[in-house]
């Protein structure tokens, strides 16, 4: 078994991290809202700050519950998010606008809802 207490901090973690995105993200409805203007830049290096975090706390989550949880919850593509986070990691200078804004349009909310779902079952 696995440490509940600790995994559950790293859901909160991970929860607190998507709703942020929500709400700095709001406004955001193409590419170009990012791309056309400083404040935009530096909104998508923050996003992209907060998706590398996301993709290592699903990463130590992975590790930390053997490879156990995560596959309980397969609505989510969790290799996904990993492979964003390496992806932001290694490649930052590739990384394009136009995936991380269909990211935020397609995956965050469906990701908080399973995130969330998580907790509460850790939690009983």
């Amino acid at each position: 078994m696995y440490d509940k207490p600790l995994i559950l901090e790293e859901v909160q973690r991970v929860e607190t991290s998507l709703q942020d995105l929500q709400k700095w993200t709001s406004h955001i409805t193409s590419p170009d809202d990012f791309l056309l203007s400083m404040e935009g830049m530096i909104l998508l290096n923050a996003v992209c700050m907060k998706l590398f975090a996301i993709g290592e706390e699903v990463k130590t989550i992975d590790k930390h519950t053997n490879k156990a949880l995560l596959p309980l919850y397969p609505a989510i593509m969790w290799k996904d998010i990993m492979g964003m986070r390496d992806v932001i990691a290694h490649h930052y200078f590739e990384l394009d606008a136009p995936k991380v804004t269909d990211t935020l349009q397609n995956d965050i909310q469906p990701l908080l809802t399973v995130i969330q779902q998580i907790k509460k079952d850790l939690s009983k």
